[in-house]
Parts: structure tokens; C-alpha cells; sequence
């Protein structure tokens, strides 16, 4: 077993070496991911190429619900307490297939979004130690990238890498400097 430090509760968490290998990328995605969101406004936020029609707090929101479905959902299905990690509207606005839409009144301001993504995450790091068990079983509805729970856990850090560099692409299109 590997032990992972949670910076955020100060408690070591005993990992199988299959769980740390995942837990260590999805966390490698977050920290990527929050070096782009740390010196946006609110305005850089719902700001949008007229091109290519997203912006920075969709790809978010997306995130945070992703890391939801991949992490939590797809692993134990859904619980009563989920719904105090992100409301039914949120999920709807930023669930896979939704897109984008440039009227910022439709979404929650950025400061909402970060808590949501927030508190995903932290569920995922308190949850994920128990699902070892299970992470051979195949999922259902089938996904094109994973087959079971584990490949779930492992293309959740993926995914957030391929939103990272969307965001990254946004912030350069908007004029600012690398962050890597």
C-alpha cells in the first residue's frame, strides 16, 4: 500500500498501488488545471472567441461534473448525499454532450463553480480508498474510452487534461502569458 498525504485533511490515506497510480494523476490534473484558473477574473471567465463558441467557466462546470460522474457516480452510482455536491441545474448545464452558451446569466458565477469543483474533488479523495474492491467491474452505459470502474478512475485525469488545455488555449487567445 502507498500512503498519499491529503493536504486538505491532513489524514494519510493507505492506496493499493492501482488506486495511487490513479489518485496521482487525477491530482496531477487538478494542480494543472488550477494553475490556469489562478489569475482569471470573472470577466476572463465567460470571455469567448467568437470562433469557437466556450468559455473558461463552461469548461469548469464540465470538469467539475465529469470528475463527478467518472469518479463518484460511474464507481457507486448515485447517492441522496450527492446532492449536496452540485445541484440538478448545475449537473444539466455541464453534463457530457451539453455545450456551451455565451449568455453568462444562464451560469453561476465563477466563485460557485469553484466551490462545486471543489467539493467533488474532496468527495472523490474520501470515497475513492473504498472502491478497490470493485474495479474490475465492467461499467454500464458502456464509454468508448473505458471498459470498468478502474479505466473510469484512470480517463478522469485524461479528461481534465484535455480541458486543461482548452482552457490553456482560451488563455493564450485572450492575450495571456503561458502558465506552462
Amino acid at each position: 500500500m502507498e500512503e498519499i498525504f491529503d493536504h486538505d485533511y491532513a489524514l494519510p490515506t493507505a492506496l493499493s498501488p492501482r488506486l495511487a497510480i490513479a489518485m496521482r494523476q487525477i491530482e496531477f490534473a487538478r494542480s494543472y488545471t488550477s494553475t490556469m484558473l489562478d489569475d482569471l477574473t470573472d470577466e476572463d471567465w465567460f470571455w469567448s472567441p467568437a470562433e469557437f463558441p466556450t468559455h473558461i467557466a463552461w469548461q469548469v462546470g464540465h470538469l467539475a461534473m465529469s470528475e463527478y460522474g467518472l469518479t463518484l457516480f460511474r464507481q457507486r452510482g448515485r447517492q441522496s448525499a450527492d446532492m449536496q455536491l452540485m445541484s440538478g441545474k448545475f449537473r444539466k448545464l455541464f453534463l457530457r454532450g451539453s455545450a456551451p452558451k455565451l449568455d453568462r446569466t444562464l451560469y453561476p458565477p465563477p466563485a460557485e463553480i469553484m466551490e462545486v469543483l471543489s467539493r467533488v474533488h474532496k468527495q472523490m479523495r474520501i470515497e475513492v480508498p473504498n472502491f478497490e474492491d470493485n474495479l474490475d467491474e465492467e461499467i454500464g452505459p458502456p464509454h468508448a474510452a473505458f471498459a470498468t470502474k478502474y479505466g473510469a478512475l484512470l480517463f478522469a485525469a485524461d479528461h481534465e487534461m484535455l480541458h486543461a488545455g482548452q482552457i490553456g488555449m482560451l488563455r493564450r487567445l485572450m492575450g495571456k502569458p503561458a502558465v506552462r
